[in-house]
């Protein structure tokens, strides 16, 4: 198992490596390894052509994982996934064959354009890391990540994941448009490399994935770190624009985000500015606002805004 100050140099890597394919998130492109550090699955949303899809191809190939990626369709049906007994004329026999969730990280493009039953298969494997077919269990990969995509600015034709499904994902990441710096840059490399794809080197394994995870495990967040994570996941119960707040697998996807988020930065402990960069990630996807206040602009992401404005942060004793 890596020490921790050995995790974050490979952390560095990977971020470094990424960033020749993506330009100018970094931060974006933290908070989606430090969640898969934390041993979660990522919710992209954002508008087309931002750089999902590639951060996604991009984020596989340098952590050394199979990747398999899934279009999701309003046809999709669940064994499309999953995968199905098909029948072997030779031996007169079923045969499973694996689907496209046998893999290290899945991108399941478009999330929201299947209908509720193919999302409820892919939500239970990546609860579960097992699939049942015609009664028999199959164990996935390990590790197994699942990075999904989804278009918030089209409904038609799509299928919301309800809250309950949300919460399955342990953040929910944007990219938002790059600057003019950045979009040129986006250009000049595309030209450089005069191809469209790009192939990154990989800096680590599954193995090597693995140990990072478990390094991570062994780091030690303090008590009033912990209480922080509690009261701002509790604060988004009590706000007046809200129908339904956080769990408590909110405050515990908070500190499990912020652990891996204080190592990818260098530091080998969590401090309230670690949780504060990794809330609207972890907890805008776990508040229901109010139907009758959408006409008014209130959203989740204000919501967390004001929560981590009002709720007074503990003074640690490293931080």
């Amino acid at each position: 198992m890596p020490s921790i100050a050995e995790t974050t140099e490979r952390a560095a890597q990977i971020l470094d490596s990424v960033d020749r394919a993506v330009v100018g998130k970094r931060h974006a492109l933290e908070l989606v390894l430090a969640t898969v550090l934390a041993g979660g699955h990522v919710l992209l949303e954002d508008n087309p052509g931002l750089g999902k899809t590639l951060a996604a191809r991009s984020l596989a190939q340098t952590l050394g994982l199979d990747f398999a990626r899934a279009q999701f369709t309003p046809d999709l049906l669940p064994a499309d996934l999953t995968g199905s007994f098909i029948f072997d004329q030779r031996t007169a026999t079923f045969d499973f064959r694996q689907g496209p969730l046998f893999t290290g990280l899945l991108l399941a493009d478009e999330i929201n354009r299947t209908p509720p039953k193919t999302q409820a298969a892919l939500l239970e494997a990546m609860q579960e890391r097992q699939v049942t077919v015609e009664g028999q269990t199959f164990r996935l990969p390990h590790p197994f990540h699942v990075i999904a995509t989804a278009n918030p600015v089209e409904y038609e034709g799509t299928y919301p994941l309800p809250e309950a499904q949300l919460d399955r994902f342990l953040s929910r990441v944007s990219f938002g448009y790059p600057t003019a710096e950045e979009e040129v840059d986006v250009l000049l490399r595309r030209m450089r490399r005069q191809q469209e794809d790009i192939t990154l080197e990989p800096v680590t394994d599954a193995a090597g994935l693995l140990g990072m995870q478990a390094a991570i495990e062994q780091l030690v967040v303090e008590d009033s770190v912990v209480d922080y994570c509690v009261r701002l996941a509790a604060a988004t119960r009590t706000q007046a624009q809200v129908l339904i707040g956080s769990s408590p697998r909110g405050s515990l996807a908070l500190m499990l985000v912020a652990r891996a988020f204080a190592v990818v930065r260098g530091r080998d402990f969590v401090t309230p500015e670690d949780v504060k960069a990794v809330a609207p990630s972890v907890l805008s996807h776990r508040v229901t606002i109010k139907p009758e206040l959408w006409m008014s602009g209130a959203n989740a992401s204000s919501v967390i805004r004001s929560v981590l404005d009002n709720v007074p942060a503990p003074a640690t004793a490293k931080g």
